[in-house]
């Protein structure tokens, strides 16, 4: 009982509880807006310093030739001691019986410490002792011509863009007496290989796929593209994470207000941070409550270098391993790269199967309760009672019914795919086959359901796109109400309002239904079926490429004689 007392009884040690209190940011004007640098050694504004960043109209100021005062601002950019990632480094170089100092700072994890050391650190400390047989007349240009061996680097005269470098794997270089200082690319961090594609898997064909690297990235698609003309343009996004990304399009083909489009919707974006193309997705494409993606997302290295061949624009991100390429039309959510690489027959019937997948996917559930409701004169008699002596014994109605059941797939779907992968295809499995076989046996639903419920699934899958499928299987819960509230009334109705909002919308000035809405005058071969690949000869005149022919109109000129082969090329 004492034991017990002692128990209950006894005082613990009660730990401060800790609270979040409001901190808000300092009011730094007086260093934003001092008149120069040199108000980092007035005593008066320590404090404000300690507690303020410094803004961006301090960083954009030219870079001193005084090397303490350089050290002095990089400390306060970097918060020297305190960043621990940063590696800051002061030294002695020797030219022409003059002893200068230097200063390097680089981040510890995106660089190369071997470069840094041998094509960096080492020429400046230990060449610099060679005799000189030349007159030094200019310091900076004598160092950057002869102690820095290093192929990649260049003269900056600001802050803020050695900041940027700095920030990008670089490596920033002071010398006493320059007003600039040396960026050295020096980029170096651990990253994932080129592997194979997750979403857009093909049997023939490339199986390389993007990864987080840019420069790896734009070099997948110069791989491909062998062409001179393939510009790729460089920029940053977001105001503080300043994210490299690239703007890629061929100058003899693409059209130039096309170009200045994407790059002004990129340029033009003002937020402070941006990590992936699913949020520049979001913050380009032109409406962005429609359901339909208005940009394609790929994966695929040879996708996008077959639609910048045709006239599109392509944005690499670094840190995604998917590029956006628009404009995009419906068709082309339908295609995949396959579709080049295999013979047409064939392509134009795996095509009818996606566009039945599509209708499927779709309308079979609103269909589905539209006909058992309200137009059962339209089922066979048997087939009636078969369905009705399936559905016997069901406590709930038709569409309540088969709510539960795409409810129940769909979190199956998602179950399926942020568990581990092993993990994740038994989960599908057991979901698929272990609950559909006991929602049946308790009664719950009734057999057809979870054929209609089944056929539906294996419809969105047949969709290439994840984006487009993402839109059709939420627009399907829509059909579903429309169909059980007015049957094919409704469906009608839903589909009429939802052909107004595509032909409506438009990607980058190119409308969504082109070239069915409206219809274009282009011999374009590549649309909802395909011809022959020697019959393809024009780019998609909607894009108003600057070069519409892709091929001359005899390709296979081994098919006709030399002199009329020769005379066609001429005539081209």
């Amino acid at each position: 009982m004492g034991f017990l007392n002692y128990l209950i009884f006894k005082e613990h040690n009660k730990t401060e509880e800790f609270v979040l209190r409001e901190n808000k940011r300092r009011d730094c004007d007086t260093v934003h807006n001092a008149a120069s640098l040199d108000v980092f050694e007035k005593e008066a504004l320590e404090d404000d310093f300690t507690d303020c960043t410094v803004s961006d109209e301090i960083l954009k100021k030219k870079i001193s030739g005084d090397l303490g005062f350089n050290i002095n601002v990089i400390k306060k950019i970097y918060k020297i001691p305190g960043n621990s990632d940063l590696v800051s480094r002061q030294f002695n170089i020797t030219v022409a019986d003059k002893v200068l100092k230097g200063f390097i700072v680089f981040i510890d994890g995106l660089t190369d410490r071997v470069s840094i050391s041998n094509n960096i650190l080492q020429p400046l400390m230990l060449l610099s002792n060679i005799d000189i047989r030349e007159d030094v007349k200019n310091l900076g240009e004598f160092i950057y011509n002869r102690l820095l061996p290093f192929n990649q680097i260049k003269k900056v005269d600001n802050y803020k863009e050695l900041v940027g470098n700095i920030n990008f794997g670089g490596c920033g270089i002071f010398i006493d007496g320059l007003d600039y200082a040396f960026a050295a690319d020096v980029k170096s961090w651990e990253h994932r290989t080129v592997s194979s594609p997750n979403s857009e898997t093909v049997i023939r064909g490339p199986q390389e796929a993007f990864n987080e690297q840019l420069r790896a990235n734009t070099a997948l698609i110069r791989k491909i593209l062998k062409d001179k003309d393939l510009m790729v343009e460089g920029t940053t996004v977001g105001k503080r994470s300043n994210t490299p990304c690239a703007i890629l399009y061929i100058r003899d083909i693409a059209n130039d207000s096309l170009v200045h489009e994407v790059i002004r919707r990129v340029k033009g974006i003002k937020v402070d941070y941006i990590f992936d193309t699913g949020e520049l997705e979001q913050l380009i494409e032109d409406n962005t409550v429609l359901a339909a993606p208005q940009i394609i997302a790929t994966e695929r290295p040879d996708r996008v270098a077959m639609m910048l061949a045709q006239g599109n624009i392509a944005v690499v991100m670094d840190g995604s391993p998917f590029v956006l390429v628009m404009p995009a039309t419906i068709t082309e959510f339908l295609h995949t790269t396959e579709d080049t690489n295999i013979r047409y027959p064939y392509v134009n019937f795996i095509r009818i199967i996606r566009i039945i997948g599509v209708l499927i996917a779709l309308l079979l559930p609103g269909l589905y309760i539209a006909v058992t409701n309200f137009h059962q004169e339209m089922i066979p008699t048997n087939l009636l009672f078969a369905i009705e002596a399936s559905r016997e014994n069901v406590p709930f109605p038709s569409v309540v019914e088969i709510l539960i059941m795409e409810f129940s797939f769909e979190l199956i779907r998602e179950a399926g795919i942020r568990v581990p992968g092993a993990i994740g295809s038994t989960i599908g499995i057991v979901g698929g086959l272990i609950l559909g076989q006991a929602a049946v046996s308790a009664n719950l639903v009734s057999p057809i359901m979870i054929i209609i419920v089944a056929i539906t699934a294996l419809g969105s899958f047949s969709i290439p796109s994840f984006s487009m499928s993402f839109s059709i299987r939420l627009i399907r819960f829509a059909y579903i109400i429309l169909g059980a509230t007015a049957g094919f009334l409704g469906i009608a109705l839903g589909l009429l309002v939802n052909s107004l909002m595509l032909a409506a919308s438009k990607s980058f000035g190119v409308p969504f239904l082109t070239p069915f809405g409206p219809i274009t005058n282009g011999k374009y071969s590549d649309k909802l079926s395909r011809k022959p690949i020697w019959k393809q000869e024009n780019r998609p005149d909607y894009l108003n490429p600057k070069d519409i022919k892709s091929q001359p109109r005899i390709s296979r000129s081994w098919t006709v004689k030399n002199n009329e082969s020769e005379g066609d090329e001429d005539e081209d």
